[in-house]
């Protein structure tokens, strides 16, 4: 019978630096987390060969009295607990105490300590969990912990390392994670004796963040600081314009400590949700403020997990924080202008009549390039005439009898036509001509929104640039067609270059939604139903999936087989042939092998609905047509980005211009 003994404290200290002390890169966490919780204004971290040969660590903090310094490296030794009752009440990063302890038993450890009523500082040397008698030594206020050859007792262990290049760069995530949790705090990086970071004290989170990430990343930030009675969100998320293919950049702080926590980061990519491309994902710098006593940090030996008592609530609070402020923040793609410099074509092209050498911007290339190389018809203001010396002066239909003027007060006033149901006004309302979805019904309408009675006559000067006046008298440029495919239009800062398709497929889709969510979307019911025969997996997703289907306008009926009787189908997708829609629309039911989420489900037919009925790049658009679909985009609060999440439109600013073209 096997018998059962007690581990010896060397052993034991080895298995808990299985579970602690992963990498170099772990000795630095739990090193600089014991520097904050001694309240340090002032460290320095410096490395060598990735921390397996030196990781040493400096603050002014409290100290280690000479006769605690025996104490802290021994097992479960801490001064941040006092009672059971503490472990649910945790204001310090640390509390387990067994991070020095593990990382005696494993290296060479160096201690230096002095304490602000010591007259000298204490030495503690220890090598593989054998200590050596404490000793006087001379300092400053503040402790010095020095570890060498880490894992050479554990030689499996330290077989199992990388580089030195590969786990420098885990060395430098964890020191950025504790420096972006306590930007009040002076930190310095060294590897090899080369400075690789300095932060001076901020109390600018912002610029802390822009040190370790660099200005696209800074000046993406949008600043979130939301709070209620139990959950309290303060930082910043970034502009949709900038994301990542993993959630490494997302960091989360709860009361200052790292988490990694699912929960908060499905709640990132919801409130994302239609703002970023599949398999992007956003950037985070978010403080997390609870209760201590709500949350259970001691759950892992990291501790980078937690578990909430409430964490509905929290998900709840960052949710509805990001996407309020997302609602009352302009979205709409910034140009940036770097300076870069670019030779242009020689004088033997005759299209370009440059013959020096300019340093403009990446987005200047495709101008210039635009202007030699794209096709214009005779007699048509193109996009190369307009960026030469002769531009084409706009001149706004005048008078109550142009063609245009009726067509666009007929548009306008089908806003109240009982087939357009505007959204819940988010935003102050405007009257426009309202982009219609098509219809059989509709004799006067086509596919995406009403063409006026002259378009199939309209010359090539009126399709291309597009002015209008305005219901209101007014007098404004809206906007021309350049490939047909981006529409160009100027707003009072800048000008701004929008995505035909993407535009109208977030239209669409807002109003798919609406009526989706009112219950009021346009259906074509058929007096005789038409059999669609299917897989026996289409047919078994679609008969179990007719609720789900019902509400974005399908209706079916089983026949037998894999035969199913389509009875009403969405108005706005007429055009399309039975088969091919339903198929379509069956192809996110089947996904992923196991039943999907509805909400998810729904949104996703909502999405091919709308990317299928809206407009695509080739599709040549009258002047009645460019002005209908602009003034469209005042009527929604998310059409700077499409349901897929790439941007509707590009802003570019005059100081951009004006740089661009050298004028500043």
């Amino acid at each position: 019978m096997p018998t059962i003994r007690q581990l010896p404290i060397g052993l034991v200290n080895k298995i808990a630096a299985g579970e602690v002390i992963e990498r170099p890169a772990s000795v630095v966490k739990e090193m600089l987390e014991n520097s904050i919780d001694a309240g340090a204004t002032h460290i320095e971290l410096a490395v060598e060969g990735g921390g397996i040969e030196l990781i040493r660590i400096s603050d002014n903090g409290c100290g280690i009295s000479s006769e605690q310094l025996e104490l802290a490296v021994a097992p479960h030794a801490t001064s941040k607990l006092e009672t059971s009752d503490d472990l649910f009440d945790v204001r310090t990063l640390g509390f387990r105490g067994e991070a020095l302890a593990s990382i005696a038993e494993i290296s060479h450890l160096r201690i230096r300590s002095r304490t602000a009523d010591s007259d000298g500082g204490f030495e503690l040397v220890v090598k593989g969990g054998d200590k050596e008698p404490v000793r006087p030594c001379s300092g400053p206020i503040g402790t010095t912990l020095e570890v060498r050859h880490l894992f050479f007792n554990t030689p499996v262990r330290r077989k199992f390392m990388k580089t030195s290049q590969t786990e420098m760069g885990h060395v430098i995530e964890a020191f950025t994670r504790i420096a972006l949790a306590f930007p009040q705090v002076h930190m310095t990086l060294m590897n090899n004796e080369r400075i690789l970071h300095d932060l001076v004290p901020t109390e600018r989170w912002s610029e802390r963040i822009r040190a370790f990430f660099g200005d696209e990343v800074a000046d993406s930030l949008i600043p979130i600081d939301q709070r209620d009675e139990r959950v309290g969100i303060r930082g910043y998320v970034s502009d949709p314009s900038v994301s990542r293919g993993n959630n490494r950049m997302q960091y989360l702080f709860l009361n200052g400590r790292y988490i990694r926590d699912r929960s908060l980061q499905h709640a990132l990519g919801e409130a994302y949700r239609g703002l970023l491309m599949v398999g992007r994902m956003p950037v985070c710098f978010l403080h997390v403020e609870v209760d201590p006593k709500t949350v259970d940090v001691n759950v892992h030996p990291t501790k980078v997990e937690v578990r909430f008592e409430d964490s509905g609530a929290i998900y709840s609070r960052l949710l509805h924080s990001l996407r309020t402020k997302f609602l009352n923040s302009d979205l709409v793609a910034k140009v940036r202008v770097p300076s870069v410099p670019v030779v242009p074509p020689t004088l033997a092209d005759s299209n370009f009549p440059m013959t020096t050498t300019h340093h403009v911007s990446n987005e200047s290339e495709l101008l210039s390039w635009a202007k030699s190389n794209a096709p214009v018809a005779v007699g048509t203001p193109g996009l190369g005439t307009l960026l030469g010396n002769d531009i084409p002066e706009f001149r706004p239909f005048s008078g109550s009898n142009s063609p245009m003027m009726n067509t666009l007060g007929r548009t306008v006033a089908r806003i109240d036509d009982p087939f357009y149901s505007p959204p819940e006004p988010r935003v102050a309302m405007q009257s426009g001509p309202a982009i219609l979805t098509a219809s059989e019904e509709y004799a006067e309408a086509e596919m995406a929104f009403p063409r006026a009675p002259w378009a199939d006559e309209t010359s090539n000067d009126e399709r291309v640039v597009s002015t209008a006046q305005p219901i209101d008298g007014s007098h404004k440029q809206v906007g021309f067609q350049i490939h047909n495919r981006y529409l160009v239009t100027q707003d009072e800062a800048g000008m701004v270059v929008v995505d035909q398709h993407a535009l109208h497929e977030r239209i669409l889709y807002e109003q798919i939604k609406n009526k989706v969510m009112s219950k009021s979307l346009d259906m074509q019911r058929l007096l005789v139903p038409e059999p669609v025969t299917l897989t026996p997996s289409e047919a078994a997703a679609a008969v179990d999936s007719r609720e789900t289907l019902a509400e974005i306008g399908i209706e079916l009926e089983p026949f037998g087989g894999d035969t199913v009787l389509v009875t009403a189908y969405p108005a706005m997708l007429a055009k399309m042939g039975r088969a091919e829609m339903l198929r379509q629309v069956l192809e996110p039911l089947m996904e992923g092998g196991k039943k999907a989420d509805a909400r998810n489900l729904l949104d996703e037919l909502m999405n091919m609905m709308a990317c299928k009925a809206a407009v695509k790049a080739g599709d040549k658009l009258t002047s009645v047509e460019i002005t209908a679909l602009l003034e469209q985009r005042q009527h929604f609060q998310d059409t700077h980005h499409c349901p897929h999440g790439r941007p509707t439109a590009l802003f570019f600013s005059r100081e951009q211009l004006d740089k661009m073209f050298k004028r500043i």
